[in-house]
């Protein structure tokens, strides 16, 4: 059986804890920025865990992670 292939854009964006959750970096942090409250910009900073149902999908994009 052949190798499966993994979405590009995916292996750039998401990382896997030692438990085997997957972490995913804020949304809209990357420009406008100005807009964005003190508030919001610093409990966006870093990387959290994603919702099961998300790192489902995202399983599905890494299938060797």
């Amino acid at each position: 059986m052949p190798k499966l292939k993994s979405k590009s854009g995916a292996k750039k964006r998401f990382r896997v804890t030692g438990t085997g959750l997957v972490k995913a970096g804020p949304a809209f942090k990357r420009h406008n920025l100005r807009k964005r409250s003190q508030k919001m910009k610093r409990n966006a900073r870093g990387m959290s865990v994603m919702a099961a149902a998300d790192q489902k999908m995202v399983r599905s994009y890494l299938p060797y992670l």
